[in-house]
C-alpha cells in the first residue's frame, strides 16, 4: 500500500526565520509530505522560499485562508491562531481560518507581541524537536488507521 503523504501548512510572519526552520525540519523528517508554506508578507514567504523545502508557496489573508480548508497539519508561531498576532499581521480572518480549520494544529510558543505563554523558555530548540516529533506519531498513528 502507498504511504499517505501527509499535507503539511506552515504559516509564518515577519521575517519567516521560524517558518523557514519548520520547513527544512519537517522536509527532513518526512521528504514525502506535501508542505506548503504561506507568509502573511512577502518577506516571510521569501524566507520560506529560501530553503527550497516547500511544495507550494504564498503569500497573504486570502492564501492563509484558503490553505486552511486542506491542510491536514498547520504549523507555526502559537500567534496564527489570535487576531492582531504577530505585530498586527494576523487578521482576524486568517486567526478565524487557522482556528475553525478541520486540520490538526502544532502551534509553537512564542513569548512575543504582548504574549506571554508561560513555562516557554526563550529560543528553545527542544521546541521544534517537540513539534517534529508529535507530526511523526500523527503520520504513523495515520498510517495505522489507514489498513483498517
Amino acid at each position: 500500500m502507498a504511504k499517505h503523504k501527509m499535507n503539511i501548512l506552515v504559516i509564518d510572519g515577519q521575517g519567516g526565520r521560524l517558518g523557514r526552520k519548520l520547513v527544512e525540519s519537517i522536509r527532513k523528517a518526512f521528504p514525502e509530505a506535501d508542505i506548503t508554506a504561506v507568509g502573511t508578507n512577502s518577506m516571510a514567504t521569501e524566507n520560506m522560499m529560501k530553503s527550497n523545502c516547500a511544495d507550494h508557496l504564498a503569500t497573504g489573508e486570502n492564501a492563509v485562508v484558503v490553505a486552511c480548508r486542506t491542510a491536514e497539519i498547520i504549523c507555526g508561531p502559537f500567534g496564527i491562531s489570535m487576531a492582531d498576532a504577530l505585530m498586527g499581521e494576523i487578521t482576524p480572518k486568517m486567526a478565524n481560518a487557522v482556528a475553525s480549520s478541520l486540520a490538526y494544529r502544532i502551534l509553537i510558543p512564542m513569548n512575543l507581541c504582548n504574549t506571554y505563554v508561560a513555562g516557554v523558555s526563550k529560543g528553545s530548540a527542544a521546541i521544534l524537536e517537540d513539534a517534529i516529533e508529535h507530526i511523526r506519531q500523527l503520520n504513523e498513528q495515520e498510517e495505522d488507521t489507514s489498513c483498517r
